[in-house]
């Protein structure tokens, strides 16, 4: 059974901008603290990050899953799905990008379907982390570049 959560956070940048930013992940192991390694394994025709592999810290061990990116929404929108892991049967989520008087409030969404039996209350927790932990990330590599 999958869980659904969604995050917002303002950040003080333009809406393209955060999304280029969100969209180079080739780049996450620098700034997202959680991000260990990854691989590119397909691009798509612009030569973006397609399908990618990432090594994490989950749940006080390591991970892999691997995730495919559908930029047909940008840059208004970044959403992937997951299509392979190992703790995680689902790890679907989408970034929103929207203007504000003050630069975009950008939107997390995630699902989560965990492969290994959790407590809910610790689930909850990890994927509250997963997502905020993202927002703030993004939000201080966003406004430390513009």
């Amino acid at each position: 059974m999958s869980e659904s959560t969604t995050e917002s956070i303002e950040i003080n940048a333009s809406p393209s901008f955060v999304f280029d930013v969100a969209a180079d992940i080739e780049h996450y192991p620098t700034w997202a603290a959680d991000i260990k390694a990854i691989t590119v394994d397909e691009r798509d025709g612009l030569g973006r990050a397609e399908t990618v592999t990432f090594r994490a810290a989950a749940f006080g061990r390591s991970t892999t899953y691997a995730l495919r990116y559908d930029y047909s929404e940008a840059p208004k929108a970044l959403s992937w799905v997951q299509v392979a892991g190992d703790l995680t049967d689902q790890l679907d989520g989408r970034y929103l990008f929207e203007a504000t008087d003050h630069g975009v409030l950008v939107t997390y969404s995630l699902e989560v379907s965990l492969s290994v039996p959790i407590p809910g209350f610790v689930k909850s927790r990890a994927q509250n982390r997963i997502q905020s932990t993202a927002l703030r990330e993004l939000k201080a590599r966003a406004e430390s570049l513009s």
